[in-house]
């Protein structure tokens, strides 16, 4: 367990509201983020996959660097998935800031730009992950490991305790908070029109939570995954969810966890964000620069 986690005990007048608790996901975990109790866990040490939760990481990793968020980066034919051959709209040649790549790397996932982030690390893309692994010793996710900046790698692996840490962490950057639960944003890239990006997590949108960071992954190793840190029944809690088999299976055990905290509570449903919060956040489009295309 990372050394952020506390408290690996469910207390015995837990025991009954754990065990109806039924997730579909293959291993889960449900921490109370003030103390790092563990409410529910399921598989929770269990080494798997973890896709485009990767991202996370390579967000602590670009920002700790300090590196010039202003600084124009190109995509090349390097940030290109030769692996799984994953769609972009970030053509080869296109130009964005390294503060709008961390944005849509962590909003909308987007492969290019976070391989963009590691590729033009000082030292590459080899320092970027040496940086990713020993980021990840230093907080203590010793059931971890990175080979690339995006997750697409099936070599990127982790526990769902190694992620509690993990979002635990990121959740103390507030670019990170920002970016993660946005729910779009756009850029121009040289068309006559701005580019439109959305969330990849339709929760963020929704008011019936209260999210203050997001990440999902989907690869097929990883099957769909979903963290979360949000304040659900009064309690701010971390939701780490992996391998869940279907579509919708992730967000499906996202609702239960929540109803199941509120009824375990006694806490009456509350709204999320306001709608004037949800409103500022809904969609920034950036009017001030173009950049080349290929």
């Amino acid at each position: 367990m990372g050394s952020a986690i506390a408290g690996r005990g469910v207390p015995d007048a837990d025991e009954m509201r754990v065990a109806r608790l039924k997730l579909q996901s293959s291993a889960a975990l449900v921490l109370d983020q003030q103390s790092g109790e563990i409410l529910y866990g399921k598989n929770a040490t269990t080494i798997a996959p973890i896709a485009s939760i990767t991202k996370l990481m390579t967000a602590m990793v670009v920002l700790d660097a300090n590196l010039d968020p202003d600084e124009k980066i190109q995509i090349t034919q390097d940030d290109i998935d030769l692996l799984r051959g994953s769609h972009s709209r970030l053509r080869v040649g296109a130009v964005l800031t390294r503060d709008e790549l961390l944005r849509l790397a962590l909003m909308a996932s987007e492969n290019r730009a976070a391989s963009a982030l590691g590729r033009s690390y000082p030292g590459g893309l080899d320092a970027f992950v040496r940086a990713m692994n020993l980021k990840a010793q230093l907080l203590g996710m010793s059931g971890s490991h990175f080979d690339d900046s995006t997750g697409l790698s099936s070599t990127n692996v982790s526990t769902a305790e190694d992620l509690a840490t993990l979002v635990r962490a990121a959740h103390s950057y507030p670019l990170i908070r920002e970016y993660t639960t946005s729910t779009g944003y756009a850029v121009h890239l040289g068309g006559r029109k701005p580019v439109a990006f959305h969330n990849t997590n339709r929760l963020v949108g929704s008011g019936a939570w209260d999210i203050g960071l997001s990440k999902t992954g989907f690869i097929n190793e990883a099957g769909r995954c979903l963290v979360m840190q949000a304040t659900l029944a009064g309690r701010a809690v971390i939701i780490v969810l992996l391998d869940s088999w279907g579509k919708y299976s992730r967000i499906g055990d996202a609702n239960r966890i929540r109803k199941w905290l509120e009824v375990a509570s006694g806490h009456v449903a509350r709204p999320g964000k306001s709608a004037s919060a949800r409103m500022r956040r809904q969609f920034s489009v950036l009017n001030s620069r173009t950049g080349p295309t290929s």
